[in-house]
Formats: structure tokens, sequence, C-alpha cells
């Protein structure tokens, strides 16, 4: 565990700044993986990642790297990937399947699916020693806590705290979104993922989610490309393929950012309203919407297609974008640098025009091949160069400050440029540094 050496957090953090120590200082960073990533709920998978009894998904919370198993009951177990015995890495793959049975393949002590200690090869040498097959700690250790929420599974490494649900609070509401527009209420996860280690602090990439100035300067060059081919199109057929949109999106003015709101929960949760007018008059959309009044009812279907958002981040480590099954999952590697999975979902029961409106999404904003994910990383990377110079010691979040809304604790803002996201994540941040002490 490592040791706080008398560094003062609170120091570091104010209401409308912090220092840049917390992204630069390695201290810091290992402090975060103990007092955070090491206590509350971090997201492993999907359920839908193994749907057979010995399926399994290696993932990393925090510094660990864990197994997401489905044991042979049908229920999901989270489970530390290292053998009992000499220490060994028990699955070095990234999934697979076991089978009945984890078997390690150093000495070939074998263990169920939900961890405990099936086998152990000539058994009889531990006879008159302090270690029996009775112990608990010959079987894999689980994680401490492991719940999901309409399929997404969390763990938490800590014995104590609060239920995934009361931790995720009304920010759950990205999960519903996402599930709510699937016809039979569910989704499933799409087999391939994008990975991309970015080489910046963690918390750059999360304030920049819901950082509403930013597109129309970062992204206007990819944007104004896409919108001058939209409108063309338009232009000579009538009609412009929506995934145009996807990119134009992003030229809409810094004035028009402001119509937005975003609303700021506890626990460093965040909501941006949706801004990309998704929900288009074409067949495939109208087809999708019938599906939907046959499953729901007219009514609960069109509360679900009129839910108006865009992002939701579940901090501290989770971006959904509900309207198009998308998810990325932030795993921190060191002080500067940072892997981010890029998961996308299909809709269970919606017309497959529907999938591949997400995928071209995936595709064209999310995949570290575009230009939207090149421009991002560029800008993190140069952030955090700059944070570990000496050319200014604080980080500012003073756009308005102190203007914003709050009641029982959630913060909305009045205008959608406010920095309102990135100081409730902070006030999280310090909160849960403070308490891990």
């Amino acid at each position: 565990m490592p040791r706080d050496n008398g560094l003062d957090l609170r120091g570091l953090v104010e209401p409308d700044r912090v220092h840049r120590r917390v992204y630069a200082d390695p201290h810091v960073f290992d402090l975060e993986m103990d007092s955070i990533f090491h206590k509350v709920w971090i997201y492993v998978g999907h359920g839908s990642q193994v749907p057979k009894p010995g399926d399994y998904y290696t993932a990393q919370v925090g510094r660990q790297p864990m197994i997401m198993v489905r044991h042979t009951d049908g229920k999901v177990h989270v489970l530390y990937n290292r053998c009992p015995h000499r220490g060994a890495m028990m699955c070095g793959a990234r999934h697979g399947n076991v089978g009945k049975a984890f078997m390690c393949s150093y000495h070939s002590w074998q263990f169920d699916t939900d961890g405990k200690v099936r086998s152990i090869p000539l058994v009889q040498g531990y006879e008159g020693t302090r270690r029996s097959p009775e112990d608990p700690d010959c079987s894999m250790k689980p994680a401490a806590r492991v719940e999901s929420y309409r399929g997404f599974v969390f763990a938490s490494l800590a014995k104590d705290g609060p239920t995934l649900t009361e931790f995720l609070g009304e920010a759950k509401i990205g999960f519903d979104d996402m599930c709510d527009r699937a016809p039979e209420g569910e989704v499933e996860i799409v087999p391939n993922c994008f990975r991309v280690i970015q080489h910046s602090n963690w918390k750059i990439f999360l304030e920049n989610q819901l950082d509403a100035l930013h597109p129309a300067v970062t992204h206007e060059a990819a944007g104004r490309a896409a919108f001058d081919v939209e409108k063309d199109i338009e232009r000579r057929t009538g009609k412009a393929p929506l995934y145009y949109h996807y990119l134009s999106a992003f030229t809409t003015p810094m004035s028009k950012w402001d119509q937005f709101q975003t609303v700021n929960y506890p626990n460093g949760h965040c909501l941006l309203q949706g801004y990309m007018g998704l929900r288009p008059r074409d067949p495939d959309t109208l087809a999708y919407e019938a599906v939907m009044r046959k499953h729901y009812g007219a009514k609960r279907a069109e509360e679900i297609l009129s839910v108006n958002i865009h992002h939701v981040l579940l901090y501290p480590g989770l971006s959904v974008q509900s309207p198009l099954q998308q998810l990325r999952a932030v795993r921190p590697l060191g002080v500067d640098r940072t892997l981010t999975e890029i998961w996308h979902f299909r809709l269970k029961g919606a017309p497959e025009a529907i999938y591949r409106r997400s995928l071209g999404y995936y595709n064209l904003v999310n995949s570290p091949a575009t230009l939207i994910n090149a421009d991002d990383l560029e800008n993190f990377w140069k952030c955090h160069q700059g944070l570990a110079s000496d050319g200014g010691d604080w980080v500012s979040f003073h756009r308005n400050a102190g203007q914003d809304d709050e009641e029982n604790g959630v913060i909305k803002s009045r205008l959608g440029t406010s920095e309102a996201p990135m100081r409730n994540q902070f006030r999280a941040w310090i909160g849960m540094m403070a308490s891990g002490r």
C-alpha cells in the first residue's frame, strides 16, 4: 500500500482549479490506485461476453489482473488471475472457455469456475504442513464484491462500501437508456473491441468527454469536410446518409453548445444532453420504431425514444454513449499511460439496420483509425506534456464557476460549456482520495 508521505491532497484541489501534480506526480497515481480504483465499483465487462459455463474474459481492475467467468450455475464470478500455489497467472489469453475447471499450467492445480480448489496433484505432500486443501487460501481469490446492473458487471476490491446501484445513483440512466432502446430490453456485446493506449493521465480523458467547448475547435477540420460532402450529397439527391452527420455535428458553433446542459451527480458521474438529433424519419428508423411500439406499446416506446442524452460518464472509469450503444472503459496503466477499451452493443430484437447505424458511429468516431480520435489523442498528449512542465502550477476550471444550479447534491449547468463536469469529478476525486487514507 503506498504511503502518503505527508502529501496534502486537499491543498492540490480547489473548487475552481487543481494543481498539476494530480496529473503528473507518480506518487499521486499510486495513491489513486489504492484509494479509488481498488475501492470503488469498477466496470469489468458485460455478461454476454461469457454466455456459457466456463467462458471467461480477462480484465484489469486498478492494478489487479482479474478474470470474469461464468460458473456452472450460471452466475458470473470475478476472480484474481493468479494461482494460489506459486502465483502463476491462470489465464494468459484474453478470453476463452476453460471447460469445467481452471488448470494452472505450472503445477496442474485445478479450480472450479467459482474459484474453489478442485484438485491438487500429490496432495499427500501437504500432510503435516501448515497448508491444507480445506484452507480458503488454496482457492482462487474472488473480488470482494461483484454486482451487475442490466447485464453490466462491476467489481469492487473493498469488502465494505455502497451497493452498485447506490454508487451509480441517477447515472444508471446510461444503462437504462441503452437497454430500454432494445425491443427485448437487453443488449449483447459485439465481440470485437478497439484498444488504445493514450500517453496521458487517465483524468484528462474523462474531463474531455463532457467538454462541450472543444469539439468546434479540435474537430473542426474533420467536421467541416464531412459537412461539405453531406450538403453536396443532399443537394444532388435530396437526402444525405446519417453517417455523415456523425462527423458534421462537430461543426456545431461554440455558441450553440451553450444551449445544451450537463447534469452532474454525486460520485463524479456526469451527463450531457443529446445534440445530434439521431431520430430521422427515414425507413430504417420508422421500421425500428414500429418494432418498439409492438414490444412496449405506443406510450412507453415514445417515452424511451424521447430520452435526450448523448453521453453519461460513470466515474472513475466508464464512458457510455447509450443512444448509439457505445461504451469506453478506462484502465489506467501509469501516471502517463491509459488504456481505453472501446466496445459496442447490439439491441436485442432491433432491426439489423439499427445495429449498422451504431457500427458506423463506432468506426467513424470512436475507433483508433478516425480523425476524431486522433485529434483527441494528440490533445491529451499535449496536455500531459504541458502539465509535466514548470510552465505553471494550476489547471483552470473557472468557466462558469459559481453560476451552476445545485440541489440535493446534483449540479445542473446553466450553460453547456460550463466546466461543471470537471469540477464535479474533482469533488469526487478528493472525497475518494481523502477517505482512502
